[in-house]
C-alpha cells in the first residue's frame, strides 16, 4: 500500500511539473507575441526633427531591451511596400514557389522605367534591385490561399490581402507599423516562425547590405508613391544584435534616403561603426 502511495504521489508531482512547464511556456509565447511596449526613448531630434513623421524602433535581441522615437508614429500601421519582400521570399522558398535564391525567372519584355528591372533576375538580384514584377510571381505562384494563410500564422501587421495577390502591400490593403516590423523579425531571427531554418538562412543571406569589421548589417528598403520611405533589418555584432525599423512620411523621401537616416542613428547609438571616409 505504501510502494502504491507512493508511485500516485510521484505520478502526481510528474503531472503538476508538465503543468507549470505548459504554463510557463504558454505565458512565454504570449510575452514574445505581445506588442512592444517599452517605455524607454531615444533623443535622436538631430536626425529625426527635419520629418513631417518618422519614427526609429530599435530592439536588442538578447535582453528584450527596446527604445524608440517618436513611439505614436512607431505605433501607426502603413503600407510596408517592398518591405514585404522579406515575408515574400520566405513564404516563396519555404513552400516551393521558389526553388531556391538561385531561382531565375524570366523578364516578359515589358519595359520599365529603372533599366535595372529589364532583364531576368534570381531572388538574390531581384531583393538588391527591388524587383517589383518578380516578387509578384513570386505571389502568383505562392497562391491567395497560402498566401493569407502565411501571414495569419506569423501575424504580419493586419494581414489584408483583399487589395489584390500582386497588390496588396504596395500602398494598398496590407498595412503594418513600424513596432510591428520589428516584432515580426525578430520572431524570424529567433527561429519563431513556422518556415524552416534553411528558409530563414537563405533570405538572411540574401539581405545583406553592410560590413564594418566584426559587424553586419541586414535589411531591406521601401518606397511609396505618397512620400513614404522605409529601412527594417538588424545588425549582428559581438555584442549581440539589434532589430531595427525606420519610416519616414515626408515629401519626396524615399527608401535609400531613409537607410541613409537609419544607418546614422545606428552610429549615433554606437551599435554601427562610422563608414570609412565619411
Amino acid at each position: 500500500m505504501r510502494t502504491s502511495a507512493l508511485l500516485l504521489s510521484a505520478v502526481l508531482l510528474g503531472a503538476l511539473a508538465c503543468d507549470q512547464h505548459r504554463a510557463e511556456a504558454h505565458a512565454g509565447a504570449r510575452d514574445r507575441d505581445a506588442p512592444l511596449a517599452s517605455p524607454s526613448t531615444l533623443d535622436l531630434a538631430e536626425r529625426f526633427a527635419p520629418y513631417e513623421a518618422a519614427c526609429f524602433v530599435v530592439l536588442d535581441l538578447e535582453s528584450g531591451r527596446v527604445r524608440r522615437w517618436n513611439p505614436e508614429q512607431a505605433a501607426t500601421p502603413l503600407s510596408p511596400c517592398s518591405t514585404f519582400k522579406i515575408p515574400n521570399a520566405l513564404i516563396g522558398l519555404e513552400t516551393g514557389a521558389l526553388a531556391g535564391t538561385d531561382q531565375v525567372l524570366p523578364w516578359d519584355g515589358t519595359t520599365h522605367e529603372r533599366v535595372a528591372l529589364n532583364r531576368d533576375h534570381d531572388l538574390r538580384s531581384a531583393m538588391d534591385a527591388s524587383v517589383v514584377w518578380y516578387f509578384q510571381e513570386v505571389a502568383r505562384r505562392v497562391g491567395t490561399q497560402r498566401m493569407a494563410g502565411f501571414l495569419a500564422s506569423v501575424g504580419y501587421g493586419n494581414q489584408d490581402i483583399s487589395g489584390g495577390l500582386t497588390q496588396f502591400w504596395l500602398e494598398s490593403s496590407l498595412k503594418i507599423s513600424a513596432d510591428e516590423q520589428v516584432a515580426f523579425l525578430a520572431r524570424m531571427l529567433r527561429g519563431e516562425l513556422p518556415v524552416s531554418d534553411q528558409t530563414v538562412q537563405g533570405v538572411t543571406d540574401i539581405l545583406e547590405q553592410r560590413r564594418e569589421g566584426d559587424v553586419v548589417l541586414f535589411g531591406k528598403t521601401g518606397s511609396g508613391h505618397q512620400s513614404l520611405g522605409w529601412f527594417v533589418g538588424w545588425l549582428t555584432r559581438p555584442g549581440g544584435t539589434s532589430v531595427f525599423a525606420c519610416n519616414v512620411e515626408s515629401t519626396g523621401v524615399y527608401g535609400r534616403d531613409v537607410r541613409a537616416l537609419t544607418e546614422q542613428a545606428l552610429e549615433d547609438l554606437a551599435l554601427l561603426p562610422p563608414e570609412p571616409g565619411r
